[in-house]
């Protein structure tokens, strides 16, 4: 088993910050990447930034230059600046490993004056 917490997400007003925070536990073992998807109100999943074991770093368009992924042994970060309302989504941490796919349950960030 594989657990993903998030934490991190809140109401923030356009331009603002907010910072998400990922935790994996459990039976991890060669994760190749890790990484942050959203899914808006009546849309797709859809990926926002994810991080290889390598470094190699992979942003949605709409994001490049705003959010920022990092990672640290079995946690993954997601730095959002300059935020925009259409940000606004649950947040879902995913993991990929040998094993398979992971997900967490999601945190809410909404982006709204």
């Amino acid at each position: 088993q594989v657990q993903l917490v998030e934490s991190g997400g809140g109401l923030v007003q356009p331009g603002g910050s907010l910072r998400l925070s990922c935790v994996a536990s459990g039976r991890l073992f060669r994760i190749s990447s890790m990484g942050w998807f959203r899914q808006p109100p009546g849309k797709q999943r859809e990926l926002v930034a994810a991080i290889t074991s390598g470094g190699t770093t992979t942003y949605a368009d709409s994001v490049k230059g705003r959010f920022t992924i990092s990672r640290d042994k079995n946690m993954v970060y997601l730095q959002m600046n300059s935020l925009k309302p259409e940000d606004t989504s649950v947040y879902y941490c995913h993991v990929k490993q040998i094993f398979g796919d992971y997900w967490g349950q999601g945190t809410q960030v909404t982006v709204s004056s």
